[in-house]
């Protein structure tokens, strides 16, 4: 291995990750997930309807919006209100969506909608993946909810969701990429997969140098390993 990580992590080895449950009174489900110096508040909130085009059909949906606070970097950033969410934005908040409906049987959830709210207050790299591994806690916590009020009757929940980064840097693979890392990389790529080890998504460029079939199935063994921590990371926040 050529090259060494600024935090003396092995290139196998995930930034130290805690996720809080409940910590908001108001939502159906809550919580906040601090992965390295990346921080995101992740709220589930349950709506007695669905948008027009899903009327009528008998089933839900399960949506999510995703900003970053002003001061979640180093410098202020405008917030997206007056021209609506940047590019970027919509990318992010539309996979955190596609993840999570991935794992819900709509179908069990009536012709409601929960929605996730991913807000990251501390911006250190791999905020969609921590969201979106937040974001499962909190959907979870509101599905739990709904069950107990009688609301529903079957946990519409069927995997465990999660995401990680993995990338090259001189020639290494590595997994969850902090900032300086990602900002640096020969190539990043995110992944989200179940908890029954099915893809959701692979989202892999390279920056400069193009990289082999070698270095994919390597980063993909190195994401295994991620994601399967961090869903012994959300069993153990659920179980609390």
């Amino acid at each position: 291995m050529s090259y060494t990580r600024q935090d003396n992590r092995t290139h196998d080895q995930i930034r130290n990750t805690k996720i809080t449950p409940n910590i908001s009174p108001y939502a159906e489900g809550s919580a906040l997930i601090e992965v390295g110096g990346t921080k995101v508040i992740c709220t589930a909130s349950v709506e007695d309807r669905v948008p027009m085009f899903m009327r009528n059909k008998g089933i839900g949906w399960v949506t999510a919006e995703y900003s970053m606070l002003p001061r979640a970097t180093n410098t202020r950033t405008q917030r997206e209100t007056k021209n609506g969410p940047s590019g970027r934005t919509q990318e992010i908040q539309r996979l955190i969506g596609r993840s999570l409906r991935a794992v819900v049987d709509t179908k069990l959830l009536g012709e409601r909608q929960i929605y996730l709210d991913c807000d990251v207050i501390q911006a250190d790299g791999g905020t969609r993946c921590a969201s979106i591994t937040g974001a499962y806690v909190a959907l979870a916590l509101a599905c739990r909810k709904l069950v107990k009020q009688g609301t529903i009757k079957t946990n519409p929940i069927i995997s465990e969701v999660a995401a990680v980064s993995v990338g090259v840097i001189e020639g290494t693979t590595i997994l969850d990429l902090a900032y300086t890392e990602d900002s640096t990389a020969d190539v990043d790529m995110n992944i989200v997969c179940t908890g029954a080890g099915k893809f959701i998504e692979i989202q892999g460029t390279a920056e400069l140098e193009p990289f082999t079939r070698e270095q994919m199935d390597e980063m993909l063994v190195l994401a295994e390993i991620g994601v399967n921590k961090l869903f012994e990371i959300q069993r153990n926040a659920l179980a609390g």
